[in-house]
C-alpha cells in the first residue's frame, strides 16, 4: 500500500522559514515525478512546485518562486520543500504529491498526481 506522509508544517511568523517534507512508502518513486500543492478552505488545491524524478528540474508557482525550494532524496523516498520569506497567504494544508509513471518536472495540475498525503497546515502570522 503506497503511503505519503507530510511532516513538519506549523506556525510561524511572517518573514520567516519552515521545512515541510514528505516520506513515502509502498512503492520507491526514484523515477517518477513528485510535487507540492496546498489548498485554503473554499478555494481549490493549487500547485505550488513539482520536481524531477531524478531531481535536477523543478518549476514553481509564480506566487513562491524565489522563495521556495524543492527537492528530493530518492534513497530516502523522500521530497522536501524547503519555504523562505513567508507570507500570511501561504497559509494554507500542503499535500505531497506522487506520479505513478510521468518523470519530468512539467507536471502542474493536481489530475496528473495519482498518490497523495493526507496534508500539514502551515500557518504564517502577520
Amino acid at each position: 500500500q503506497v503511503q505519503l506522509v507530510e511532516s513538519g508544517g506549523g506556525l510561524v511568523q511572517a518573514g520567516g522559514s519552515l521545512r515541510v517534507s514528505c516520506a513515502a512508502s509502498g512503492r520507491t518513486f526514484k523515477t517518477n515525478a513528485m510535487g507540492w500543492f496546498r489548498q485554503t478552505p473554499g478555494k481549490e488545491r493549487e500547485f505550488v512546485a513539482t520536481i524531477s524524478s531524478s531531481g535536477g528540474s523543478t518549476r514553481y508557482a509564480d506566487s513562491v518562486k524565489g522563495r521556495f525550494t524543492i527537492s528530493r532524496d530518492n534513497a530516502k523516498n523522500t521530497v522536501l520543500l524547503q519555504m523562505s520569506s513567508l507570507k500570511p497567504e501561504d497559509t494554507a494544508v500542503y499535500y505531497c504529491a506522487a506520479m505513478k509513471y510521468g518523470s519530468s518536472a512539467s507536471y502542474l495540475r493536481e489530475s496528473d498526481y495519482d498518490y497523495w498525503g493526507q496534508g500539514t497546515q502551515v500557518t504564517v502570522s502577520s
